[in-house]
């Protein structure tokens, strides 16, 4: 599975656009799965399903990674092409499809996010805020308001694509294994109209 998939076609981003296909893409950046689990796991027909997985086959958003016999049925395992999706500048003139395929993809991960918070052990939030500083916490919870302008807000995105990075790094390094510890992680930035929490704060070292 790649990290990311540049989308080179329109027809793409409306495949994505479709609040289902954006669940089912989720589901199945996560792990394979046939069409009767997808069926089971979202309370859709197994007709509606397949119909779907076609339609984001044949887009090459996903694929057919293995098969299993299983009862004389042979079973289809699929899995999205890649982690993530970005359009290529050529669909930037289709903004409707593209916003609106960003809104149904992030709309999906933080369901995501909110199903592995509450299967997380208890020992993932056991350490309590002491009151002085949040960096001995083993676990992230924040929510920022902050006003900058677009090209300081890419340069941002660019430091935290290197900084997730390196951390990726980090797990796969052939150091010793015995205390490493499996983490989810997940963050969410877009533009806003209206403040969220009143008045912006600035930032200050």
């Amino acid at each position: 599975m790649k990290s990311m998939l540049v989308l080179t076609e329109l027809n793409q981003l409306k495949a994505l656009s479709v609040p289902i296909r954006a669940e089912i893409m989720m589901r199945l950046i996560e792990r394979p799965l046939t069409g009767q689990m997808l069926s089971e796991l979202l309370n859709l027909s197994r007709p509606k399903v397949h119909y779907h997985l076609k339609e984001l086959e044949k887009n090459n958003l996903i694929e057919l990674v293995r098969t299993e016999e299983k009862g004389g049925i042979l079973q289809k395992f699929y899995q999205s092409v890649a982690r993530g999706f970005t359009p290529s500048s050529e669909l930037l003139p289709h903004v409707e499809f593209v916003s609106e395929t960003s809104r149904q993809l992030l709309l999906q991960m933080t369901e995501a996010t909110k199903s592995a918070l509450l299967s997380a052990p208890s020992r993932a939030f056991s350490k309590q805020h002491d009151g002085h500083s949040p960096h001995d916490l083993d676990h992230v919870g924040s929510m920022w308001q902050i006003e900058v302008s677009k090209d300081e807000f890419k340069e941002w995105i660019k430091k935290y694509h290197i900084l997730m990075n390196e951390l990726n790094a980090l797990g796969k390094s052939e150091r010793d294994k015995g205390d490493q510890h499996l983490y989810y992680i997940s963050t969410m930035a877009f533009e806003i109209d209206e403040p969220v929490f009143g008045e912006v704060e600035k930032q200050t070292e």
